[in-house]
């Protein structure tokens, strides 16, 4: 099956909207597009919003699989026994075992990566985590997902390789090191991000729960980070760790006075505030 040709000058004039503050307020006309694959998320209500169904067979339309072969119908047809978040992993599931029968598999995964829908982009970051892929190919894979444009789609990066991180902690933090001097704040605070203690709707990290400082040569080269993006994901770092035993929350309490002491400027002070609050409570 040949790829569609996504006519994204045909929703042009929506691209710089901003996103109503309920779902009924989505003006048609968004949602439709939304819902056919031509356009981004915004808010949080906009992907809420999301019909599913029409949205995968939009997208297996347009990078060139078959919207109504029985294994997507099939995993449509079961998507409302599910929570949302899995719904869109058992899609990407979907796609994932299509393409891997197409002729052009590696094309099929190119136009999904770079599709016009922050949603799909995510299902190709997800491939990330169905690839079986060593830990060092699998960084590479999700890298341009760590910088993609959209807030979704990064938080579903650092999600893909979470538990491949945990099962290979050492590796990953040796391979991580260079991110941290990227040029794309996207890409550092990524390295932040995929490897907090506890993190957000993810397996925690036993490992730097007990053990923090094991961490630390990721998060010292961000202590005075320009980015606040970065910022508040370092500070999330260290807040996290300080909800471990003492011992945590007094190398969190030392590692701030450190920074503070050696690097004493308005970033830096941002981080240890953040990262002590709740300590400090």
């Amino acid at each position: 099956m040949n790829a569609v040709v996504v006519p994204s000058d045909a929703v042009a004039h929506l691209k710089g909207r901003k996103g109503a503050f309920r779902i009924a307020l989505i003006p048609p006309e968004v949602l439709g597009a939304l819902n056919d694959g031509l356009l981004e998320t915004v808010n949080l209500n906009e992907f809420m919003a999301l019909e599913l169904p029409r949205l995968a067979r939009s997208v297996a339309g347009h990078i060139g699989l078959d919207a109504q072969s029985e294994r997507l119908v099939d995993t449509l047809a079961m998507l409302a026994a599910f929570k949302p978040m899995q719904r869109h992993g058992h899609i990407a599931r979907a796609l994932y075992d299509l393409a891997a029968l197409h002729g052009e598999r590696d094309a099929v995964a190119h136009r999904l990566a770079t599709h016009a829908s922050d949603v799909a982009r995510c299902w190709a970051a997800q491939w990330v985590t169905l690839s079986g892929l060593p830990l060092p190919a699998q960084l590479e894979a999700v890298r341009r997902f760590a910088a993609d444009p959209h807030f979704g789609v990064r938080e579903i990066a650092w999600m893909a390789v979470r538990d491949a991180v945990i099962a290979s902690l050492d590796e990953a933090l040796a391979l991580l090191q260079p991110w941290v001097f990227d040029a794309d704040p996207n890409i550092r605070r990524f390295a932040s991000e995929l490897t907090r203690p506890r993190g957000v709707w993810c397996a925690q990290i036993e490992a730097l729960k007990a053990e923090p400082w094991r961490a630390l040569p990721l998060l010292e080269p961000l202590r005075a980070d320009p980015s606040r993006y970065v910022q508040n994901s370092v500070a999330n770092w260290l807040n996290d760790a300080s909800k471990g035993q003492a011992g945590q929350g007094e190398w969190v309490d030392s590692l701030c006075a450190r920074w503070v002491a050696e690097s004493d400027c308005d970033q830096t002070r941002y981080i240890a505030k953040r990262a002590m609050r709740t300590l400090s409570k």
